[in-house]
């Protein structure tokens, strides 16, 4: 009987002992997890628990850890919206205030009569041309803050792809031949049913076109457009300048501009834009370019939306 009081004895000691230990090691971690949380809390997010299987609060310092790291991602992407803003901003100062100023002064000249004549006409076309200019560029603006707060709507409806691109298409030709653009178009003939926002579609092809005659520097520009039963492929060339290697793998980024002295015309929204547009459509968009060989931009559309 003494023997087993004795062991019963030496048993229960035992696990007080385990018991202690254990609440030793749960109060030392949850010191550290109070550290770790007063320095969270005080902006650090780098600070992370560690936390081996066998810790009885393991859960807790996972789940710490996978909010910190959670904030910290968000504190990066809001940090990169504030830099985007603020680009956004210096972007303005310069597109908006430099035509905006240009075009009173040719309104001035023309309303105090400093000049007549065949020079008045030119002074109204040009300030013809600093008004559209505008115009283009509050719409990008306009566009871009929707697509950015998540405000557009999209009308997705089953139109003909083929037909839709070449009546797009069709309205370009006057413009590129004004352009001293050679173009060649490779659409098919048979109709390829899927669903497309038909505004979304036109203002993708339209910035991608306008991009080729702002910015290329060519004289020659291609549209193939490939499908088959998953996808269709719009793949749209031109034998331009092309863009380095180290801008891009940018182009798509809103208010990216490969002209970094800002002599170029452009506000670096109109690719960003048509990214956002494919990416509405759940397709994509590439660009692959050789400098002084001309760029390819590939869309990819899939049939089922």
């Amino acid at each position: 009987m003494n023997t087993y009081l004795f062991l019963g004895l030496v048993l229960a000691l035992f696990m007080m002992a385990y018991l202690i230990s254990v609440l030793r090691r749960v109060r030392t971690q949850l010191a550290l997890i109070k550290d770790v949380l007063e320095d969270i809390k005080n902006g650090n997010l780098n600070r992370r628990v560690l936390a081996g299987e066998s810790d009885m609060a393991r859960q807790i310092c996972y789940d710490i850890n996978e909010i910190a790291v959670t904030s910290q991602s968000r504190l990066i992407q809001q940090k990169q919206s504030e830099q985007a803003y603020k680009r956004l901003m210096t972007s303005l100062s310069h597109d908006v205030k430099t035509p905006l100023s240009s075009l009173v002064g040719y309104l001035e000249a023309i309303e105090s009569n400093i000049v007549a004549g065949e020079e008045k006409d030119e002074y109204i076309h040009v300030a013809s041309n600093k008004t559209h200019q505008l115009k283009h560029f509050v719409e990008n603006l306009f566009e871009w803050v929707k697509l950015d707060s998540g405000e557009q709507i999209f009308h997705f409806e089953l139109f003909d792809l083929n037909e839709l691109s070449r009546n797009i298409i069709a309205d370009w030709i006057p413009i590129l031949e004004n352009s001293h653009f050679a173009y060649a178009f490779d659409i098919p003939e048979t109709e390829y049913s899927m669903r497309i926002d038909v505004n979304a579609y036109t203002r993708i092809l339209n910035n991608l076109l306008q991009n080729i005659i702002t910015h290329s520097e060519g004289n020659h520009m291609t549209l193939h457009i490939f499908e088959n039963e998953q996808q269709a492929k719009i793949v749209i060339t031109d034998n331009g300048k092309g863009i380095s290697p180290d801008d891009l793998p940018h182009i798509f980024e809103r208010m990216y501009q490969c002209d970094h002295s800002r002599s170029a015309k452009g506000n670096g929204l109109g690719l960003s834009i048509t990214r956002e547009l494919v990416s509405a459509h759940k397709g994509t968009i590439t660009a692959a370019s050789i400098s002084g060989s001309g760029t390819t931009f590939t869309i990819l559309l899939p049939k089922a939306l």
